[in-house]
């Protein structure tokens, strides 16, 4: 079999030039572009056998009009982005990536919890401004500094990544429960609890015990129909006027005008995001410049270790594709 054609159609979010390309050049007939607008999309994949997107759309239209197009390699874990079920009418395989970020990920979210209880950047930028030296006494804080150890950290959805999570937590003498699809401790057997109690010093709770209980909600589950706008004015109204909200999963978790409300008026005391409804957001975008939220630009998923695994993970599907034995299949 000749090489393969492969187009890389958003190159730059894997590889912003501190990783390497060459494995995809001994391959294939690689090109790669950092990005791809929508109208030049067609043209640049016109005779590729295999894509490689990012979160470049790829529906049925795009489909439709790349007659060599064999295999569509997704480098994330969701993978809505493709139109599978055109895909697979084509005959055309499409893989994921799964697993490749929890550690970053659980790494972040902590990052974003530390800066609001310790507002280690806040009060360095004080230092540097000089207010340290124009106090009379040895030392100031800038607010109530909070202590994890004995903390609730409530976890929305049970995966890798919230797994990761729950063993830092642990490290600080937090609490955990957590709320998840199929929760086998409140479950019957009749609906299918084969899954046993949950782990050592992690509690299952109903999602109501989950806002009420938390003193910190981590947000780790995939954005579907039945939770989106899960964090909503009623929600938020449930959690305690002292708890902090994190969200590193998808920005349709939260309705951004309820958690401004919530944060304005003092309903929750803090919010830690990496991900908004709008990405990159727009001018005037509802939580920008609201007080108590942390915004990070989706860099949860990025150390660099992490992206050494996506394309190490995404370079293993191309291969297996090429041997005749896809394997990360998610339109079977």
């Amino acid at each position: 079999m000749p090489k393969p054609k492969i187009v890389i159609t958003d190159g730059h979010p894997l590889n912003p030039n501190d990783l390497n390309w060459d494995a995809f050049k001994k391959i294939g007939h690689t090109t790669i572009y950092e990005h791809t607008p929508p109208d030049q999309l067609i043209a640049r994949a016109q005779d590729a056998d295999i894509l490689i997107v990012n979160k470049t759309v790829v529906n049925a239209e795009t489909i439709a009009a790349l007659p060599t197009l064999k295999y569509i390699g997704v480098t994330a874990t969701g993978y809505n982005i493709v139109d599978t079920e055109a895909a697979k009418a084509k005959g055309i395989i499409v893989s994921n990536a799964v697993g490749y970020s929890s550690a970053s990920v659980a790494q972040h979210t902590f990052a974003l919890i530390l800066e609001l209880t310790n507002r280690v950047g806040a009060h360095s930028e004080s230092v540097h401004q000089g207010a340290w030296g124009k106090q009379p006494q040895f030392c100031y804080t800038l607010s109530t500094i909070t202590e994890l150890s004995g903390k609730t950290l409530g976890l929305y959805g049970y995966g890798g990544i919230a797994k990761e999570i729950a063993k830092i937590a642990k490290a600080f003498g937090m609490k955990i429960i957590v709320n998840r699809k199929n929760m086998p401790s409140l479950m019957s057997p009749k609906q299918g609890n084969t899954e046993g109690p949950p782990p050592k010093g992690v509690r299952y709770v109903s999602l109501i015990n989950l806002f009420k209980e938390s003193d910190i909600l981590s947000l780790n589950a995939p954005l579907t129909v039945e939770n989106k706008g899960l964090i909503n004015k009623e929600n938020l109204a449930l959690m305690k006027p002292t708890a902090l909200l994190i969200n590193t999963a998808r920005g349709g978790l939260v309705i951004e005008n309820d958690l401004k409300e919530a944060l304005e008026k003092g309903i929750i005391a803090g919010a830690g995001l990496d991900v908004l409804q709008t990405e990159p957001p727009t001018e005037g975008s509802v939580l920008l410049g609201v007080k108590n939220c942390i915004i990070t630009p989706h860099i949860a998923w990025a150390s660099y270790e992490s992206r050494q695994r996506l394309l190490n993970i995404t370079l293993q599907n191309v291969k297996a594709f090429l041997k005749g034995t896809p394997q990360n299949v998610v339109n079977k």
